[in-house]
């Protein structure tokens, strides 16, 4: 039986360096715009899932605009843990002039900064 070694089992979303870039690539997405969780992961170096990446946002502080971070088709996927959050997030977008289509998804075409 092979044993793992303590480098197998280091979890990118636990990584103190990585979450520092994630948070400073974040906060470089101007008002009024946003990305997604895998184009802001992929951004990273190295880079990481969009799947990592939501894990990193859903802890992140004051200082990071979260709000400015939706799923690949503009939906709010906050809306799944807390649909409270959700609405703060629509309005939060909605305040910097992100339109929303009748599904209720940002308007990627329009609105997502990549």
């Amino acid at each position: 039986m092979n044993k793992r070694h303590k480098e197998d089992s280091l979890d990118a979303a636990s990584d103190a360096t990585i979450v520092q870039r994630i948070y400073a690539l974040a906060r470089a997405i101007p008002a009024g715009r946003v990305l997604s969780y895998g184009v802001l992961g992929a951004s990273c170096s190295p880079p990481i899932s969009g799947y990592i990446c939501g894990r990193i946002m859903n802890v992140v502080g004051d200082d990071v605009p979260w709000w400015r971070v939706v799923a690949k088709d503009g939906a709010l996927p906050i809306a799944k843990r807390n649909p409270a959050l959700a609405q703060r997030q629509r309005a939060l977008l909605e305040n910097e002039g992100v339109e929303f289509d009748a599904a209720g998804r940002v308007r990627m075409e329009k609105f997502g900064a990549n």
